[in-house]
């Protein structure tokens, strides 16, 4: 059986939120608030939230500097997953990430389907894990984002999660 076990402690993770975007700002940015918020209503901390543009480097040197950064457990970024070509957020995922997660884009697209239908083949959505950082890649779309964190991600970066979730796995993800 599956789902959340109230006999056990929450803890809470640290979030960094990237908005992947040539046109977006803060103010303008509904998909980077609305992760923002539904971490911040699980009671996660949404310790850093930037935009960048759809540039490779900066985004891998933007992935880099949160990963390097302590306060960061876990990377999501929102936008530039797509197939056209400014959508270049999957490849500056693999020039950062040590280890892919496949099923994370695998469960996206297939829980996507219900949303959008065949459409979600178009997304190139995908995880990873570098230096000990989940790092999480998502369509640009405010409902995408709602689907990621309403249907995976708040269940697997909850800590009372059952059978199992990312965040007791945390302590050996940099073991060697």
């Amino acid at each position: 059986m599956h789902g959340i076990d109230t006999s056990l402690p929450f803890r809470p993770v640290q979030v960094a939120i990237l908005t992947v975007s040539d046109t977006r700002t803060l103010e303008t940015d509904t998909s980077g608030k609305t992760l923002a918020d539904r971490a911040t209503a699980a009671g996660h901390h949404v310790v850093a939230r930037t935009i960048v543009p759809d540039e490779r480097e900066r985004i891998a040197d933007t992935l880099r500097a949160f990963v390097a950064d302590p306060r960061v457990d876990v990377v999501i970024a929102t936008g530039g997953t797509g197939v056209t070509g400014r959508d270049v957020t999957p490849e500056a995922f693999r020039d950062v990430i040590e280890k892919e997660i496949p099923g994370f884009g695998e469960l996206f697209r297939q829980l996507s389907y219900a949303s959008i239908g065949t459409s979600t083949m178009q997304s190139r959505a995908m995880a990873g894990v570098a230096a000990g950082t989940y790092m999480f890649a998502v369509p640009g779309s405010s409902g995408a984002c709602r689907d990621a964190w309403d249907q995976i991600l708040v269940f697997q970066l909850d800590s009372r999660y059952r059978p199992c979730n990312l965040v007791e796995l945390m302590p050996r993800l940099r073991e060697t």
